[in-house]
């Protein structure tokens, strides 16, 4: 189990659950189906459904089912209307630590190098919300808006993660966000526009591969985070997690994603990565802890 708590909760944080905003474009929190062109959009995500999102006009098709327990505690309610909150103060905290350690993490990565880390805000919500990349979706699952620089979450997305795709775990819920948060660092670094302006010169397989450079490069980031985390104990990482973060991995790989849903596996046309290449990406974060050891690979 992660040890989050010795580390101050970010106040980069947003609660919009509760306020509904599907945008007519699919179902609530954690389901429904998407069906859209995302205009004028730049933006990067977690992958559950591989799509080219680095294109600006890419429309995606994303079909996601319900869930149920929420990691790390109790499940949220259904959301009303009226914009109560229906964030589970378990899961307020589980995000805003972990949203913390990465800024506490990254913080003395970049002092280390002469640079000044710009910390990444979080937006939790249900079902949909507005965002400066466009209309999100829950059914997009978490995803990166270099525009505002914000991480967008529905947390139903972890009963996804956990019971559609068999991956539970805190381990493997940290490491979602901080591949998001990965996202963020590969825009304040200029690779997000890099790889824009190169997918915007090549065509569609091209430009898939210059994605999948972006996901793998944002996994290996997240593995140096919680190679580099601490608390008072030392590393925050214990016996299990490592294994959890792998089997995440593993289960959101486009390799694996495409047998699931179509029966056959088509290479070109991953935007994220096979499951091994994931992995990989995951490992080389964790065992050297050094964010020039993720590669960019276009």
């Amino acid at each position: 189990m992660v040890r989050l708590g010795g580390e101050d909760p970010s106040s980069n944080f947003e609660d919009r659950t509760g306020q509904g905003g599907g945008f007519g474009l699919g179902g609530g929190g954690g389901g429904g189906n998407l069906l859209g062109c995302l205009l004028p959009m730049v933006m990067s995500r977690f992958g559950i459904v591989g799509v080219l999102i680095l294109l600006v006009g890419y429309c995606a098709l994303t079909q996601l089912g319900g869930g149920g327990g929420l990691i790390p505690s109790s499940p949220t309610t259904s959301a009303p209307s009226g914009g109560k909150s229906t964030l589970d103060p378990n899961m307020r905290d589980f995000l805003t630590r972990t949203l913390g350690s990465t800024e506490e993490t990254w913080g003395e990565i970049f002092a280390k190098n002469g640079a000044k880390y710009v910390p990444t805000r979080m937006v939790a919500y249900t079902g949909g919300t507005q965002t400066a990349c466009g209309a999100g979706q829950a059914a997009m699952g978490p995803f990166y808006c270099p525009n505002d620089n914000t991480i967008y979450i529905d947390p139903e997305f972890f009963n996804e993660l956990s019971q559609r795709f068999g991956a539970p775990g805190d381990f493997a819920a940290t490491y979602v966000i901080a591949h998001e948060v990965g996202h963020h660092v590969q825009s304040l670094e200029g690779t997000l526009d890099r790889a824009q302006s190169a997918q915007q010169s090549v065509g569609r397989t091209e430009g898939n591969a210059i994605q999948v450079g972006v996901e793998l490069q944002a996994d290996c980031y997240a593995g140096v985070w919680a190679a580099n985390a601490r608390d008072a104990q030392g590393n925050i990482l214990e016996p299990g997690d490592v294994e959890e973060g792998m089997r995440a991995a593993e289960a959101i790989g486009d390799d694996m994603l495409q047998k699931q849903t179509q029966g056959v596996v088509v290479p070109e046309s991953f935007t994220h990565g096979s499951s091994a290449q994931r992995m990989q990406a995951l490992q080389t974060g964790l065992k050297t802890g050094n964010p020039a050891a993720c590669k960019f690979n276009r």
